[in-house]
């Protein structure tokens, strides 16, 4: 698809000229003033602006202006029979790209035009990359991890990754639904081009829509201005949604329509916008369960259904517990500028076995806090929270609602009978692996003689 380039002048030869010479190279729009100019740049989007300096009404700098004020701003080039330093250091300043003048020589302009536009992309790709590399520092950004679990996974988004197929994620809260959505970006050949993530469940519905689609000025009160929405700043890249199941009837269908025909109204607009966006959604919710109680829409759920990929939880990864750990622990150290935190083993068969509910999200925040909190440079059972090392009550069978519920001694009976069997009968490693003295231990067990193994 050629570069959008909008020429600006009010001299109608010369428009028009310009015109006939570009079109072949360029999609090209024209404006005879300032005035038009800004209806174009508030409903098309454009790569290049082409504007003259002196035109009737307001001047080729509040184009400038206008064009570089736009979310995804073009490149500017100033036209001008009145040439002077002064006036090219103001259009310059503005924000302008590069500066002719008349008359216009087309093969100097062509050249000005493309270099222009390459420049306008490498900023772009630049731009990108840096929020890329931000948002991989701010969220510890990688998946680390060499498990079955984590590689069949990975696997999955590197074959998905090369269509262009919408992708469904699922998975538990904290399970990193967001990083795998980025693999997917990042493995596909949009990897250049912008990921927009947005959590539909942290935003009301009216306020969801306006943020997805975006909204002409006056659509609502309090819509002072137009606002491009998410699916327009994804434009040729990758647009993530995050717990989708919390969507709003009336934002399924418009999405619906949007996975159906390409195209979206702006709220208080009826002029359609096509986009080339690659959807990745996700959930921690039963999409299937919430068709059935008329909560998600059927034909909705079967769209978004292209690929599925269920993340594992940490508790089907746990061979990945040490290196997460270590990942985690070294990122925060050199954020704090604190020494690095080493895990005894006992601690770490400890937190290995501990069942994660939050998932990476949880292991993380345990990682930050044993930087900040050490009291040691060696983290011992002893320094963890009884979380760790409390037993959950055996789950009751299936239809066993009346069931009784373990009672606090016989968790403490079976939390000193694993402990040993952990640690091959080592009353020691035992007592240091449930955060207790080894005198204590021994008079535990006088209480319970069957479990000395």
């Amino acid at each position: 698809m050629p570069a959008s380039l909008l020429i600006v002048d009010d001299e109608k030869n010369t428009r028009e000229g310009l015109r006939a010479a570009l079109e072949d190279d360029f999609e090209v729009y024209v404006a005879a003033s300032a005035e038009e100019a800004f209806q174009l740049l508030e409903s098309e989007k454009f790569d290049l602006v082409l504007t003259d300096l002196r035109m009737a009404g307001q001047s080729g700098m509040s184009v400038v202006d206008k064009a570089v004020a736009q979310p995804h701003h073009p490149a500017v080039l100033m036209m001008t029979a009145y040439g002077s330093v002064p006036v090219a250091v103001d259009a310059m300043r503005r924000g302008a790209t590069d500066f002719l003048t008349k008359p216009i020589q087309i093969d100097q302009l062509e050249v000005k035009l493309k270099q222009a536009l390459k420049n306008r992309r490498l900023e772009t790709e630049n731009k990108v990359l840096h929020q890329r590399l931000d948002q991989k520092f701010s969220e510890g950004g990688e998946i680390v991890g060499d498990s079955p679990a984590l590689k069949a996974v990975q696997d999955q988004v590197r074959l998905v990754a090369a269509s262009r197929a919408t992708v469904l994620l699922l998975g538990e809260t904290g399970s990193g639904k967001e990083l795998f959505a980025q693999a997917v970006h990042q493995h596909s050949d949009r990897a250049r081009e912008p990921f927009v993530a947005i959590h539909c469940e942290a935003l009301h519905a009216n306020l969801l829509e306006s943020e997805l689609f975006g909204h002409e000025k006056g659509a609502f009160t309090g819509a002072t201005e137009r606002r491009v929405g998410r699916f327009e700043t994804a434009d040729k890249g990758t647009l993530f949604l995050d717990e989708i199941g919390e969507l709003s009837l009336s934002t399924q269908v418009k999405l619906l329509r949007f996975l159906e025909t390409r195209t979206f109204e702006r709220l208080g607009s009826s002029k359609p916008l096509k986009v080339d966006v690659r959807l990745v959604a996700a959930t921690h919710r039963d999409l299937a369960q919430l068709v059935k109680e008329g909560a998600f829409r059927e034909d909705l759920y079967y769209r978004l259904n292209v690929v599925q990929l269920r993340l594992p939880p940490l508790r089907e990864r746990s061979s990945d517990i040490p290196l997460l750990l270590k990942h985690f622990t070294a990122r925060f150290a050199a954020e704090y500028a604190l020494p690095p935190v080493k895990f005894s083993a006992p601690t770490l068969t400890v937190l290995s076995n501990y069942r994660w509910p939050g998932n990476i999200r949880e292991l993380r925040n345990f990682a930050e806090n044993a930087v900040v909190m050490r009291r040691g440079q060696t983290l011992q059972p002893a320094d963890l929270d009884p979380k760790f090392t409390a037993i959950e009550p055996a789950r009751s069978p299936v239809g066993s609602e009346n069931a009784p519920s373990l009672s606090v001694e016989d968790n403490e009976h079976r939390l000193l009978r694993d402990a040993l069997r952990q640690t091959r009968g080592n009353r020691s490693d035992a007592a240091k692996l449930l955060g207790i003295s080894r005198r204590t231990l021994h008079r535990k067990l006088h209480l319970w003689p069957d479990i000395d193994l």
